[in-house]
This record gives structure tokens, sequence and C-alpha cells, in this order.
């Protein structure tokens, strides 16, 4: 007999607190125990939702020990190199990491093999082959550029266009596991094995006497990055060709380059828009300030990790409801998804501002100067959940060019604002920038969802005529 939350709860708890509890934990047993896709989709969210936190927990102590054993001016180079090389990482698998979720579960229930052999050679290669083309490239710029770039930033960046290639192949398995709900493997390379491998090694150069600087750190993550990669490589290869067998391949470049294309320009869009005020403050300010700003961001992990762990469980349930007779369908999952982002969300961002302070403490001294910034970082982030994984449901349901726009748009202010309010107004200029930027994209993205699903996704208000016809 399988375990049951609520029959348990009927044997250890009183008779009156049982049939109060029973409800809920009748929902827990759905989540954790049924078979149907919604509740594969709810399950895959817990996990991602539970990594995250875990993950944000290793993250964040991870790096409150970089920057107080490299200080604010070593830290500072070390994030702008590093989130640089994520960004430009995640961009050079041109959207066949997110396009991929919705091929594997296509071809799997059309019992295509030969397409989805395809699909997943061609997606690890145009990785591999794209990401070491930018990383030439990069090399090729620092160098041609070095006269005019800060000389403390000339060695880290050749250093980190090293490790691009392994960044954007475990992007492309992440997506891989994803598809197939493998929320464990899809998640722990990059958000568990990564970061504590890269404390690992820094912590052992630091013991072996080498420098506490930038250029350490970053070869601390070159050596994480190469060995979490090689290892996430061999195990979902060898989970794919248990599932897809031997045999050969069909290659459908044309369709899946144009559907991959427009998400790379949704991809591209939002992880700049999420970044772009950490690279902005590190092109008008010093290290030290890009330290403290990112502290700051990193502080508020906690409450991204809400909207990401649910858009890491949902994309799949997505694309397999888009397809759905009954519209009415999606549109009650879609509006589930956004309690299940903006609830937990707002709850967490109370919580970051009450403990914000300490939090920043823990950096160094002079990382505290970064705690106001988080009431205006904040508004963002919260409006930004009040409209759940919209992105993700019109990527899913074939509207990815629309929402590339949106995104693109809402770059384009978020840069604008940056250029004139960071010379201004210093790192709250870049806050306010960010903010702003935040809340256009969710009121554009609720907006186009409602144009095109007739779907209100957005928190506190009431759902009416959800789900009809377009």
């Amino acid at each position: 007999m399988r375990f049951s939350a609520a029959i348990t709860a009927e044997r250890i708890l009183p008779g009156r607190l049982a049939v109060m509890a029973k409800p809920l934990l009748d929902r827990v047993d759905a989540v954790l125990f049924s078979a149907d896709e919604r509740s594969q989709a709810g399950r895959v969210s817990l996990v991602a939702f539970t990594i995250r936190i875990v993950s944000a927990v290793i993250a964040f102590v991870s790096q409150v020990l970089l920057a107080r054993w490299m200080g604010s001016f070593e830290y500072g180079i070390f994030v702008l190199v590093w989130v640089t090389m994520v960004i430009v990482g995640n961009l050079s698998c041109f959207g066949f990491h997110t396009s991929i979720i919705r091929y594997i579960p296509e071809y799997t229930a059309r019992k295509d093999l030969d397409s989805l052999r395809g699909v997943l050679l061609a997606s690890r290669l145009v990785a591999i082959v794209a990401s070491s083309a930018v990383a030439g490239l990069g090399i090729a710029g620092v160098w041609f550029l070095s006269d005019v770039v800060e000389n403390y930033y000339v060695v880290p960046f050749y250093l980190g266009f090293v490790c691009l290639p392994m960044i954007a192949l475990s992007d492309a398995l992440q997506g891989i596991s994803r598809a197939n709900a493998w929320a464990l493997s899809a998640l722990s390379p990059i958000y568990l094995i990564r970061p504590v491998l890269i404390l690992a090694f820094m912590g052992a150069a630091l013991a072996a006497g080498y420098p506490a600087d930038a250029k350490t750190a970053i070869i601390a993550a070159i050596a994480a990055t190469y060995l979490t990669t090689i290892g996430q490589l061999v195990a979902v290869t060898s989970w794919m060709e248990h599932k897809a067998t031997r045999g050969p391949r069909r290659y459908h470049f044309r369709e899946w380059l144009s559907v991959s294309l427009p998400i790379f320009l949704v991809e591209s869009f939002f992880f700049l828009l999420t970044n772009a005020d950490v690279l902005m403050v590190g092109r008008f300010m010093a290290p030290h300030d890009v330290a403290i700003y990112f502290a700051a961001v990193k502080t508020l992990a906690l409450v991204h990790f809400v909207y990401f762990a649910v858009k890491a469980g949902v994309a799949q349930r997505y694309a397999a409801l888009a397809n759905d007779p009954d519209h009415s369908r999606l549109a009650a999952f879609a509006r589930e998804t956004v309690s299940w982002t903006f609830w937990p969300s707002l709850l967490l961002a109370v919580v970051v501002l009450v403990i914000g302070r300490f939090m920043l403490s823990l950096f160094g001294a002079e990382f505290v100067e970064g705690y106001p910034l988080l009431y205006v970082l904040l508004a963002g982030v919260v409006a930004r959940a009040a409209v759940g994984p919209a992105e993700s449901l019109l990527t899913m349901s074939g509207n990815q060019n629309v929402c590339a726009a949106v995104y693109g748009g809402a770059l384009t202010f978020n840069i604008t604002l940056n250029v004139v309010l960071i010379p201004l107004y210093g790192l709250w200029g870049a806050a306010m920038a960010t903010a702003l930027a935040m809340i256009l994209e969710a009121g554009a993205l609720a907006f186009t969802v409602w144009k095109r699903h007739g779907i209100l996704m957005l928190a506190l208000v009431p759902a009416r005529n959800q789900g009809r016809e377009v």
C-alpha cells in the first residue's frame, strides 16, 4: 500500500483536526502520487522549488565566502566576468535548449524515434560548435580592445571564454532533462553541484597558496564547470540512448531553426533584461560598485527562485495543453501557475526585507549600503511574479515571435533607463531602471496572453471569461 498523507493524518491527529486538514492533505496526495500530467507538472515544480531553495542557500553562502576571500574589488571583477559568461553561454545555444522541450514530447508521442535522435544530437552539437565559435570571437575581441579595456579585466575575460562551451552544453543538457521531466538532472548540476565545486576548488587554491583574486576564482569556475558538464553529458546521453535506442537520425533543421531562433531572441532578451543592470553598472562604475549591486541582487535570489522553479515545472505541460481542443484546461492551469508563483514570492519578498540588512552584512560591512536598493528591486520582482510564467505559455503555444517582441521592447527600455539614470543616480539609477523594466515586462506579457489566448494571467484579479477560443 502506498503512503498517503491524508490516511496518515487520520491515524495520528485528533478527529476534528484530521477532518479540517483532509482537503489540504488530499491535494498533497494528488501532487505527490497521482499519475496525471497536471500532478507531474506539480511534482516537477515542487522538486525544482526544493532545489532552488537549497541552491539559493548554496549560492548565497558561496558568494559571501568569495566576497570575503577576495574583497569587493576583485569580487566585482569576478562577478562581471562570470555573469557575462553565463549569459553568453546560454545564448550560444541559439534557442535549441528551450525548443527541445517542445520537440522531445512531440516526437515521443508520435513514436518518431528517427527525428527524436536527430534533435537530440543537433541540440548538443549546436551548443558546442556555436559556443566555441563565440568563445573564439570573444577572445579575439578582448585582444583587439585590450588597449581600451581596463587592464584588470583582460586576463579574467580571456579565462572566462575558455569556460563558455561547457556552460552552453550544460544548458542544452538541462533542456533535454526538462523535456523528460527529469527535474534533478535538469537543475542539480547547474544549481547545486557546480557552485559547490567552485567554492571547493577556490578554497583548495587558497589553501595551496594561490592569490585570492578574480583570476583564481575564474580558474576554479572553469574546473568546476568542465567537471560538472562532462558528468551531466555522460548521464543524460546514457538515459536518452536507452529511451530512443540506436538507429538512424532524421533532421528537420529548417523547422527547428524557425522555432528556435525566435526562442533565441526571447531568451536573449530575457537574460539581458535580467542581468543588464549588473552589466551596465560594470560599464559605468568601478568593480567595488558592481560587487555592492550584485550582492543586493543575490539577496533577491530567495524570491527569484519561486518564479524559476514554477517555470521549470510547467513548460512541458503548457506545450501539451496548447494543443488540447478543450482550451479551458489551459486557462485553468495557467491561472493556477500564477498562484504558484505570486503568493510564495510575495511572502519571501517580505522575509528578504526583514533580514536583508543582516544578509548583506555577511558579505562585509561595506555591502550593507546596498540594503535600501532591495525595496526598489523587489517591486519589480513581485510585479514579474504577479503574471506567473507567462512567457513560457507564449513560447510553448507557438507565440514565441510576439514574446520576443515584448522582451525586446522591455530590454530597450531597461538599457535606455540604465544609460540615463546610472550616471545621474549611481546604483539607485540601476535599481530604478530594472524595477520599471520588470513592471513594463509583466504588464506587456499579461496583455499579450490575454489577447492571444483570452487568459487573464494576473494575480489578485478575478478570472472571468477564461479560455476563449482565439
